[in-house]
């Protein structure tokens, strides 16, 4: 019985409004909320792509220091012709992030329009230096008032939403959800360099660090998203960077104002008249 509601709920979510409120006047469960977030692999679209009770964001993929994500809350039963709201709140139990620090307040509620079977609940994030090493957690959950009780405390995987190359969640709360944040940099897809033997670097690019590619960020005006394939990150342009950061960082070491790694050897780019090992620093 209950993959049947669950059914006539997602089909609510996927017909034009008119024939949502055809299947809809044929539910016979409580008015309710759930959160009906969804994601999956690239090539998948929303109807595709399985329910999932969290969200992760990387802000290694945002160029700003904050961003909005938007939790889609959808209801159970008719629509109404009128607006109606639906209360959230922390989570304390599934929440590490502190508030005015790695996000804002969220709002107390949110409002179903009236014809409308979801809304969006806004969480504003920000970016902190402790979110490169540690991924910190805000728990949501749904309150029942007056308009609403909670839909789907016990979530069952659909069959059809397969549109994934991380799984499927087959059981949990869909009254709960957990946003996960970290700000964790690794190698992208295309970097143009390496380490031989001996924790050499080389190829034009040499080793990857976060702080090199950050100063290729500032240099070029680039984000992380630019090296993600061979189509925003040619190998023209991966050239230009090389020779044009390798002019840098020369011109800084001979300024006086050498750039080095975390591990105080010279920051390796391009064709700099010196040759880097991991781990060995630089002695002027």
């Amino acid at each position: 019985m209950k993959q049947l509601l669950l059914w006539l709920v997602l089909l609510a979510g996927v017909l034009s409004l008119p024939a949502c409120k055809k299947e809809i006047r044929g539910y016979e469960g409580a008015e309710g909320v759930y959160f009906a977030v969804q994601s999956g692999a690239s090539w998948g679209t929303e109807s595709t792509m399985p329910f999932r009770p969290y969200t992760n964001v990387e802000f290694v993929k945002v160029p700003q220091d904050t961003t909005v994500v938007n939790i889609k809350v959808m209801i159970t039963g008719p629509v109404k012709n009128y607006d109606r709201p639906f209360k959230i709140a922390i989570n304390p139990d599934s929440t590490t992030a502190q508030q005015g620090v790695h996000y804002l307040a969220i709002p107390a509620q949110v409002v179903i329009p009236a014809n409308a079977y979801l809304a969006y609940v806004p969480v504003t994030l920000m970016r902190t230096p402790d979110l490169e090493t540690d991924t910190k957690k805000i728990g949501l959950r749904l309150l029942a008032n007056e308009h609403f009780q909670l839909s789907f405390t016990e979530w069952d995987a659909l069959p059809g939403y397969t549109a994934t190359t991380t799984g499927i969640d087959s059981q949990f709360n869909a009254s709960l959800h957990t946003i996960r944040v970290n700000d964790f940099l690794v190698q992208p897809a295309v970097w143009v360099g390496s380490v031989q033997d001996g924790n050499r670097e080389a190829g034009i690019w040499g080793a990857f660090t976060r702080k090199k590619i950050e100063l290729m960020y500032r240099l070029f005006n680039l984000t992380y998203a630019d090296f993600g394939s061979t189509t925003t990150m040619p190998s023209v342009r991966s050239s230009l960077i090389a020779s044009e950061g390798g002019k840098y960082l020369l011109e800084q070491f001979n300024a006086g104002n050498p750039i080095l790694e975390d591990d105080g050897r010279l920051m390796f780019i391009g064709s700099v008249p010196w040759t880097s090992y991991i781990g060995v620093k630089w002695v002027p």
